[in-house]
């Protein structure tokens, strides 16, 4: 993943992205001794654990694999087996169990079911983004139509195509906390991901340019949608082929993340960033 081709890069402003990945600053209410206001919608650790799901708060719905995927991390044998069954197991649409960590029925080889937890909060909740497993993966390659052949990939392939695929996704969110450091005072306690989803055939304006002038184009988009203290803010992401992957890292994405140009507060964050940049 190389370098991290970002109009943020400049930081001319003393707050920096890792304030946000830290604890929150005294502002934000977990600091108050008593009778705590109401902390911002955007500050998910502050909500009680087993409240109500946020989509039923009118909240962002939340996608079916993340509802189970805590079982998947602490215990990913017990919960592929449909250990301690419970009535959420069940698909109503259906009555069938989550499919998604299911073996396929040509599938050459076992793939682990053990998912790992992002860095990135996830919004309306107290949790965090938890990352597919390799079986995951590999039925979501089927879904889109892929077919396994011989020697086309292994055991070790799928367990690099998923460090890639959540060292991607980290860089990308460390990109987002760059920009969104530009709103520190506004969101003290850090912004959250709602939702987010793939556009590969729809190329930015950006990558539209760029590929005019002669620069090649990405090989995937992705759009994230996050909460900032209750405001939905839309980044877009290209993603650049780096190179050689870095077998220490699994790098070898150059990334160019910034905010989507729909709004004015988004215009007039990459306007000062442009001007900082060119005069830096």
């Amino acid at each position: 993943m190389g370098a991290t081709a970002s109009s943020s890069t400049v930081q001319p402003s003393t707050v920096t992205a890792a304030q946000h990945a830290a604890t929150p600053p005294p502002g934000c209410p977990m600091h108050q001794d008593s009778q705590p206001a109401s902390p911002p919608s955007g500050c998910p650790m502050h909500q009680a654990a087993g409240s109500t799901p946020p989509e039923q708060n009118g909240g962002p719905p939340v996608p079916a694999h993340q509802e189970r995927a805590y079982e998947f991390v602490e215990c990913p044998m017990k919960a592929a087996a449909g250990g301690d069954k419970m009535p959420h197991d069940i698909d109503p649409a259906n009555m069938m169990p989550p499919p998604n960590q299911t073996p396929a029925q040509d599938q050459p080889f076992p793939l682990p079911v053990n998912r790992e937890v992002s860095t990135i909060p996830r919004a309306g909740s107290d949790k965090k983004w938890v990352y597919p497993s390799e079986q995951m993966f590999w039925n979501a390659m089927l879904r889109k139509g892929w077919r396994w052949k011989e020697d086309d990939l292994g055991p070790q392939d799928m367990t690099n195509i998923i460090k890639i695929h959540n060292q991607n996704n980290e860089q990308a969110w460390q990109e987002i906390l760059k920009w969104e450091a530009l709103h520190a005072e506004e969101c003290p306690c850090g912004p959250s991901l709602a939702r987010f989803g793939g556009k590969a055939k729809e190329l930015s304006p950006r990558a539209k340019m760029r590929s005019w002038m002669g620069y090649e184009l990405p090989f995937d988009r992705h759009d994230w949608i996050i909460n900032r203290c209750g405001k939905e803010v839309r980044y877009v992401i290209d993603y650049y082929d780096g190179g050689e992957v870095d077998k220490q890292t699994y790098q070898f994405t150059i990334l160019d993340v910034r905010p989507a140009l729909d709004s004015l507060g988004a215009v007039w964050d990459r306007t000062k960033v442009a001007w900082w940049r060119w005069t830096s």
